[in-house]
């Protein structure tokens, strides 16, 4: 392993230059960084900044079929020893550069953690590691999407050095993207990954963009929900949602609210333990008087600090007037002063409610764009042109689109993420919605047409 320090030396010497031109979209942007690569692309280390040790994360030539107490002896003695065989994942800053030397002299990594399919059939040949993760950055991989699908998850054994030089089994079948997630590395799901890895940074998808902190994220990893624990129609918000169909109204004993629960349980398994969203939970009672609380981003959104291509300046939490009063019960004071311990900057929009008796619901009726900074609106009674011009101004950011949506019956779309929606690097649209041409035109290849050029 001491023949690579020379070679960090020469990468040094060489690269330094070059990187420090990089133009970085924020002022976080790491600082110049380091890359040692090697040929098999079976084993990774992952760097730990300011802290003991490293993870190793290999995929054995024969591949596990379980994880066992301790890793076999012929296992850790074949791990790489030169950098023929060792691929350091994602790039050192240089603050770290002496904490990475010194790993490298010393050889041992503290972790290991093995990968290996999780429902591969027996006789099926498992990727290389380069197959499926790659480097983007400081604490940043591309990861294949295809992981993610249930037949193709990947899983991790963790094992843990002794004090004996053994290395004991920790964790066991930690699914690939959740335990990169818990050593603090950042996880762009990309469709291949030697290609976002090797992309330019001012052409990368938003997904590897969003993880190397180059642009903002245009989706979170964080999230509040509200379980329907008290669900049931709602005869208030029906009068202008032609989607609602009649059901039974909240009440003790309801089968409908037993079943929603049992659904939206689910759901959020889902996300916690499938796809390693943070999800901060609050429940409701029917003495709150709020059967759709289950759909708390009608009435306040947030947003971080440089979203809407630097726009907003702080992190902000803006809460929404509501056109039915039994949604505007939704905004409790405890929700809101647990909002705002997170985002201190509030813009309060709420008094339209009584003022102007305009309406304007939240990411209901705001779809946005948070990387490029444009806001697209449907109008409708929940989504006033005023307050929506109002937003784009309070909240810096760069454009807004408005247009009119309907149904089959002509009925007006009474929010405007029933008919659109703008993903990490994915964008939908119901195009047929849109009846005028000249708003549709504007819609689809003056606007989204941007927002799908940032995506390759």
């Amino acid at each position: 392993m001491l023949s690579t320090i020379p070679r960090l030396a020469r990468c040094l010497s060489s690269n330094l230059g070059g990187i420090s031109n990089l133009t970085r979209a924020f002022a976080s942007w790491p600082e110049p960084v380091i890359q040692v690569s090697a040929q098999d692309g079976n084993s990774i280390v992952l760097p730990t900044c300011g802290a003991p040790g490293d993870t190793l994360l290999i995929r054995q030539p024969e591949r596990p079929f379980a994880a066992t107490a301790s890793l076999p002896n012929e296992v850790v003695t074949s791990l790489p020893g030169t950098t023929r065989n060792l691929w350091y994942l994602s790039t050192i800053m240089l603050s770290c550069l002496l904490t990475f030397v010194h790993a490298v002299h010393a050889g041992t990594s503290n972790r290991i953690a093995v990968v290996r399919p999780a429902f591969l059939p027996f006789d099926q040949q498992q990727q290389h590691l380069s197959e499926v993760i790659a480097p983007l950055g400081t604490s940043a991989v591309a990861l294949a999407a295809h992981t993610q699908l249930a037949p193709q998850r990947l899983l991790v054994d963790e094992y843990t050095q002794s004090s004996s030089g053994s290395y004991v089994l920790s964790k066991a079948a930690t699914e690939l993207a959740t335990y990169l997630q818990r050593r603090a590395v950042s996880v762009a799901l990309v469709p291949d990954v030697t290609a976002a890895a090797a992309g330019q940074l001012a052409d990368v998808p938003n997904s590897v963009a969003a993880a190397t902190k180059l642009r903002s994220m245009q989706s979170t990893n964080r999230v509040l929900m509200v379980a329907p624990t008290a669900f049931g129609f709602n005869d208030q918000a029906a009068q202008d949602n032609s989607f609602m169909h009649q059901a039974e109204r909240p009440q003790e004993h309801s089968s409908l609210t037993s079943q929603v629960c049992g659904e939206f349980s689910e759901l959020h398994r889902q996300l916690t333990e499938v796809a390693g969203v943070e999800v901060q939970l609050f429940q409701h009672h029917i003495r709150h008087g709020t059967p759709d609380a289950v759909f708390p981003n009608n009435w306040f959104s947030t947003h971080a600090a440089g979203e809407g291509a630097g726009g907003v300046g702080e992190r902000t939490l803006v809460l929404y007037p509501m056109k039915c009063s039994n949604r505007a019960a939704e905004r409790r004071p405890e929700i809101i002063q647990v909002l705002l311990q997170q985002y201190p900057r509030l813009v309060d929009m709420t008094a339209h409610e009584s003022q102007s008796k305009s309406y304007f619901e939240g990411t209901g009726v705001l779809v946005l764009d948070r990387v490029n900074g444009v806001a697209y609106v449907a109008l409708s009674e929940r989504a006033d042109r005023a307050l929506a011009e109002e937003w784009v101004s309070g909240m810096g950011y760069k454009d807004l689109v408005t247009f009119h949506s309907s149904d089959q019956r002509g009925k007006s779309v009474y929010h405007t993420n029933v008919m659109m929606a703008i993903g990490t690097d994915v964008a939908v649209v119901c195009a047929e919605s849109v009846a005028d041409d000249k708003e549709k035109q504007n819609l689809l290849v003056s606007r989204l047409a941007a927002i799908l050029a940032s995506f390759f």
